[in-house]
């Protein structure tokens, strides 16, 4: 019996030991950065190319585009879009062209506008475009 009383003792922590909650280690400090995601920079003269072949002349009003469709909302309103669905105005734009449903204007219904089949350089060139100062 004398020898399984060592043996015992060392099972006896070995068990004890496992019945706890587990920890995992936490880093202290962070080495290095995360890579830097870009966008494609946007054109704004491709942007209003864009604009003209995709159609958006048809539903939306836009001065610059020369467009007065009334089916979808003004674009020309877009900076107040953009503040009553508290986002930058660029990244609401972007939104608003790769996801129509994400924000819809009051007084307009959804599933209206169609997703486009564009690139991320064609929707870069709309964003810059839309947004761009006059």
């Amino acid at each position: 019996m004398r020898h399984f009383a060592p043996l015992a003792v060392l099972t006896i922590f070995l068990v004890s030991g496992c019945g706890g909650k587990v920890v995992a280690p936490v880093a202290q400090t962070v080495v290095g950065t995360l890579p830097k995601t870009t966008a494609p920079t946007g054109d704004a003269a491709a942007g209003k190319a864009t604009f003209t072949s995709s159609g958006c002349s048809a539903c939306h009003t836009f001065v610059p585009a020369g467009a007065h469709g009334k089916v979808g909302p003004d674009l020309d309103k877009l900076p107040q879009a953009a503040a009553a669905a508290k986002q930058p105005l660029a990244q609401f734009v972007q939104t608003s062209i790769q996801d129509p449903n994400a924000y819809v204007a009051p007084g307009f219904k959804p599933n209206v506008m169609p997703t486009l089949p564009l690139t991320p350089k064609q929707v870069a060139d709309l964003v810059a475009f839309l947004t761009k100062k006059s």
